[in-house]
């Protein structure tokens, strides 16, 4: 039984997206938490996915995991967001050599009893222009110390741990998980964002934070987001969830059609997109490493992006005046789309849009291996 049918026989599952897909609209608001969907994702076992069995998780495997990525996102993309950055904490603690760390947290992680976020965006793709590390760190006896701004921290305010990182004098990096309750640790207001502010990302400042050696992820290395094990980027999380949104947007579409038969083509054509990226995602895992450039993370995180900005203006061009009112759904879907756009984007991913939206289409499609490879 393949992994997406295992989890369409999964009741609580089930139930879990239908709550979510119910609520997702109250938190379209600026002071917004999604407390409640969090409990509903413990209730169904869901925080569980990325902690060993032997500390009460599920451990899941990579596909079951994008799968329910997937339809989470397309359920409440606010709330699939949130679960990743989590997930992300999770992950990096769990792969950690530190087995005072994952005695200490895991447990507690496999339900709501506890939240975890990641800082990591100025150790990947953000304030990498900047001379100076954003985060300092030098050793001591007891442990480390960390000075500097994090610059974005998923539900920083209601976080027990922070997973970040930074740099010591000789260049090496490491990652912690530092508890918000340290003398030093200071979390800012969180930023009003175009979507997704329910996510209440911000900043969070250290200032001479002193954090023990038992709280050590991985590290000090070199680039120690490549090098530590559960902490590589490059993941196709984003363009599941890409994908899960998307879909929601189709599906609106979809119901259009029923009263507009001149619809069905577009539904047709976004479908069979849709259904090929899709496809190209879940082979890119099963396969891993592969020469076919269209498996690479780059090319499907690119036409991922692609399918959900169109799809979702699909979405408000069928909704007509309606949809470009407050609060509807296609207005909503529409703002949440251009999340994509920033959220973890990679250069080559990034120039591919740019050369899309520059109507360079079809000089990006041929030449698509080759600029993603580079």
């Amino acid at each position: 039984m393949s992994t997406d049918e295992t989890l369409q026989l999964d009741e609580a599952f089930e139930s879990l997206c239908n709550q979510l897909a119910d609520s997702t609209a109250d938190l379209d608001r600026d002071d917004a938490w999604p407390s409640d969907q969090f409990q509903w994702l413990s209730d169904a076992r869901v925080l569980g996915w990325l902690i060993p069995r032997h500390f009460g998780g599920s451990e899941v495997t990579a596909e079951h995991l994008t799968v329910g990525y997937e339809r989470l996102a397309a359920a409440c993309l606010v709330t699939a967001f949130v679960l990743t950055q989590r997930n992300g904490a999770c992950q990096r603690i769990a792969a950690s050599p530190n087995d005072e760390l994952k005695s200490d947290l895991l447990a507690d992680l496999c339900t709501s009893a506890m939240f975890a976020t990641v800082g990591i965006s100025h150790l990947t793709t953000s304030r990498q222009h900047l001379k100076k590390p954003s985060v300092q760190v030098r050793e001591t006896d007891s442990g480390f110390v960390f000075d500097g701004f994090v610059p974005w921290v998923t539900g920083a305010k209601h976080a027990d741990v922070i997973v970040t990182g930074g740099t010591l004098s000789d260049g090496r990096q490491l990652l912690a998980a530092v508890e918000t309750s340290l003398a030093g640790v200071e979390v800012l207001a969180p930023a009003k964002l175009m979507a997704l502010t329910s996510s209440q990302t911000g900043p969070v400042t250290l200032t001479d934070v002193q954090v023990p050696h038992s709280r050590v992820i991985a590290g000090p290395m070199e680039q120690v987001m490549k090098n530590a094990a559960g902490a590589g980027t490059g993941s196709v999380t984003t363009s599941a969830l890409a994908l899960g949104a998307a879909k929601s947007s189709i599906d609106h579409v979809r119901v259009e059609a029923l009263q507009r038969p001149e619809l069905n083509e577009i539904v047709q054509s976004l479908d069979t997109e849709y259904g090929s990226i899709r496809d190209d995602m879940y082979d890119s895992i099963r396969e891993g490493a592969s020469s076919n450039p269209r498996l690479s993370s780059e090319s499907v995180r690119q036409r991922a992006n692609s399918l959900v900005l169109r799809a979702s203006q699909a979405h408000l061009a069928t909704s007509k005046g309606a949809g470009f009112a407050k609060g509807h759904p296609a207005e909503r879907a529409v703002r949440e789309a251009m999340f994509f756009l920033v959220w973890s984007c990679p250069q080559p991913v990034l120039a591919a849009a740019l050369r899309e939206f520059a109507c360079l289409a079809p000089e990006f499609q041929a030449t698509l291996g080759e600029n993603v490879g580079a």
